[in-house]
């Protein structure tokens, strides 16, 4: 009978073990599979967008550019963060002077930097236009 018991005890005492390792390396793996989709959200946070940019000069040649972006909320930001223009702050906003390294002075040689959205001369300035999906952002060389 003793030995029947020992039997028991040893076959619940295996059974025990045998239930605490599984239960420790299922624990190990959920944790795995937890911290993933973390890995995973952190990635789609930084999933890069784009739009389109085209730049006209006074000749017609035309350039199109995706412009790539994350955190920028604006198209002057996006684009300077390019470095595909640059210009002097006024009291109205960025006044654009050159685009992809063309410059152009009203005062000198009469032409400007027209900016555009979708064809259409904008109503607002560059540094002030939020980036919205599907639109074109273009700038036109324009002689007065």
């Amino acid at each position: 009978m003793n030995e029947i018991i020992k039997n028991r005890f040893r076959s619940v005492l295996s059974v025990v073990l045998i239930a605490a390792m599984v239960l420790t390396f299922a624990g190990c793996g959920q944790k795995q599979v937890e911290e993933n989709p973390q890995t995973t959200q952190n990635q789609q946070e930084v999933v890069e967008q784009s739009f389109k940019f085209r730049v006209v000069d006074l000749d017609g040649t035309e350039k199109e550019f995706d412009v790539k972006y994350d955190n920028e909320k604006t198209v002057g930001e996006a684009l300077k963060n390019e470095g595909l223009i640059s210009g002097e702050e006024g009291q109205y906003g960025l006044m654009v002077n050159t685009v992809d390294g063309q410059k152009y002075d009203y005062t000198a040689d009469g032409a400007y930097w027209a900016f555009e959205i979708n064809g259409e001369y904008a109503m607002t300035g560059v540094d002030s236009t939020p980036i919205k999906d599907g639109e074109v952002y273009s700038f036109v060389a324009t002689k007065a």
